[in-house]
């Protein structure tokens, strides 16, 4: 049995979703101790032009491929010609948007569009990646997905499962990997104050991109593939949320089914 070692070195970083402030602030932390090569996967644009000038300001070599998770099909050929040049040490599955609920009701298509951009293509992204890690005999995914994903609420439930769908996913794939050099580290964080949560009421724990980030350079510098909850505190919690009653917890949730103006979204 082949059991993956701490993270040490130089390392290349792949950021799917490369604009998101999380995987961002990700970047930036490794940065700090690690010569790093971050290849930013993302839509062509200001955001992205912005990612890459902040992390070349840092040292970081960096490079920019195009990635579309509603265009998949050439959006996964583009990661594979990827792999086909560079070993990657890190890669980071952040690509999502958090829609109005309200606004989705009315608009099934558009609910549609976001199951495809949270979850259809982090699987997609998931199956290339696992296999092109495996080839390569080493690596870590690092897929963000969110305590919404334990019991959604009625507030953001299309949202949150996207999220379940894309925490089981990649919990499978990290059992599927458990025996290879590949680990699978999915990252369970609460309320996160970025720029998708803005105009939301913080929940309890809320923190920072920067908690997100240092918990995660905190397991890869360990062994082990466990659930990486932001606040730790969370896991505890979630556990006995999760066993209320549907009742009790509806009260508990107590919010109406949407916190955001009409027709707004914002990506992590």
């Amino acid at each position: 049995m082949t059991r993956p070692s701490p993270i040490r070195g130089p390392l290349s970083l792949l950021l799917i979703g490369g604009t998101s402030e999380i995987a961002l602030t990700l970047a930036t932390t490794l940065a700090e101790r690690h010569e790093l090569h971050v290849v930013l996967a993302a839509r062509p644009g200001r955001r992205r032009d912005s990612a890459d000038g902040m992390l070349t300001s840092l040292g970081c070599d960096v490079e920019s491929i195009d990635f579309d998770a509603q265009e998949l099909d050439r959006s996964l050929r583009g990661l594979g010609h990827l792999f086909d040049g560079l070993v990657v040490d890190v890669a980071v599955v952040a690509q999502g948007v958090l829609p109005d609920q309200d606004l989705l009701e009315s608009n099934p298509q558009a609910a549609g569009r976001v199951c495809t951009i949270n979850y259809t293509s982090a699987v997609g992204v998931g199956l290339l990646l696992a296999d092109r890690m495996v080839g390569q005999g080493r690596g870590v995914i690092v897929a963000l997905s969110s305590v919404a994903a334990m019991r959604p609420r009625n507030a953001n439930y299309v949202y949150g499962s996207t999220k379940a769908g894309l925490d089981a996913f990649y919990t499978g794939l990290r059992d599927r990997l458990h025996d290879t050099a590949v680990r699978v580290l999915v990252v369970r964080p609460g309320h996160v104050h970025t720029r998708m949560t803005q105009g939301l009421t913080p929940a309890p724990f809320a923190v920072g991109p920067e908690a997100v980030a240092d918990a995660i350079v905190a397991r890869l510098d360990v062994a082990g593939d466990g659930p990486v909850w932001v606040p730790a505190i969370l896991g505890p919690v979630m556990g006995i949320l999760g066993l209320l009653p549907a009742a009790l917890f509806r009260q508990l949730a107590g919010e109406p089914a949407s916190q955001r103006p009409l027709g707004k979204q914002a990506t992590r």
